[in-house]
């Protein structure tokens, strides 16, 4: 067999092992008793597998980088895998979409040693079962970021306590028709924080708040359709599920012949890069991507040694960052 063609899922099938084995094997980590570690040595000499080619990669599966946040999250990622030795490969993809099961078949056979799933289809409700079936009958470790598989290990932010802290920052400010420019139906993080809203909204005694929610793409149209439609409700404030919706929602705001925040506040979600460089720099909620990027390389190492992981969700909590786009409620007849 030529050697270029020798992939781990075929060292894995001969020598009666999981993908998972032959990764640790081929990291030099624990967890693999001696006998079957000399059976996977055994079976790459035979073959003339490889070893140094895809030793140690993790693949890093992401949505595109287009959208700043994704790219930050996959930066800090690599950065907290070097340490241990790994080296993090970006693989951005649709979420759910063929792309991203095409991405997973490839880091298999190549021989990664893990993957990442970060907002990838790991926060839909609906994703392509293909996408499990591949990790569970290859073996192949994984851990997800903001949404977890059933029953799979994952670090996320506290969506439905994010929408609760930005609610009572612009009800602090005096605003009680807040708007919420939301993502997708059957996006967990979205529909997480869709739940936080309303629950937050129900403590506060504001009444029909899911009147006032309005559910479109992650993106600046996104957030310019829901402005719109919030707007024509009468709202003072609208918070939005991305930085991109907020700043989407600004320009239908300045469209109307309104002022942010003197006419409307607007508090964004993520704190991506630039954000305190718009006009007015963008009040949003900070993702603890330092901290998240920190568990997940944490989490793998642990595993590929062959040490007991705990599986679940770990939710971490987020912090609003006060800056222009929020301000107190404005006079009646300011709004129009």
């Amino acid at each position: 067999m030529e050697q270029d063609k020798v992939k781990i899922t075929e060292v894995a099938e001969i020598a009666g092992v999981s993908i998972a084995t032959v990764s640790r094997v081929l990291n030099r980590k624990g967890g693999v008793s001696q006998k079957t570690r000399q059976q996977v040595e055994r079976v790459m000499a035979e073959l003339g597998y490889d070893r140094g080619s895809t030793q140690g990669i993790v693949g890093v599966i992401t949505p595109g980088l287009t959208i700043p946040i994704f790219g930050v999250m996959a930066e800090k990622i690599g950065l907290a895998l070097a340490p241990h030795g790994l080296r993090a490969v970006i693989c951005p993809a649709i979420p759910g979409g063929v792309q991203e099961r095409d991405f997973l078949r490839s880091l298999i056979d190549l021989g990664a040693t893990a993957v990442v799933f970060c907002s990838a289809s790991n926060t839909l409700d609906t994703f392509d079962p293909e996408v499990l079936h591949l990790l569970k009958t290859r073996g192949m470790p994984y851990v997800c970021l903001n949404g977890a598989f059933d029953g799979a290990t994952a670090f996320s932010s506290d969506d439905a306590y994010a929408a609760e802290l930005s609610v009572r920052h612009l009800h602090q400010l005096g605003h009680r028709r807040i708007g919420m420019a939301a993502g997708p139906v059957g996006n967990r993080p979205a529909d997480r924080r869709v739940e936080g809203f309303r629950a937050v909204m129900d403590k506060l005694g504001i009444p029909r708040a899911e009147d006032l929610v309005v559910r479109q793409t992650y993106s600046v149209e996104g957030g310019q359709f829901a402005a719109e439609r919030l707007l024509a409700q009468g709202v003072t404030a609208i918070m939005a599920c991305s930085d991109q919706m907020a700043l989407g929602a600004i320009r239908a705001i300045r469209r109307r012949g309104l002022d942010v925040p003197g006419d409307v506040s607007v508090i964004g979600y993520d704190d991506g890069p630039l954000m305190e460089f718009t006009d007015p720099p963008l009040t949003t909620v900070r993702q603890p991507v330092d901290r998240l990027a920190t568990e997940v390389a944490r989490h793998l190492t642990s595993k590929l040694s062959g040490r007991q992981v705990p599986t679940g969700e770990l939710l971490f909590q987020p912090e609003v960052v006060v800056r222009g786009t929020t301000g107190p409620h404005p006079r009646p007849a300011a709004v129009r």
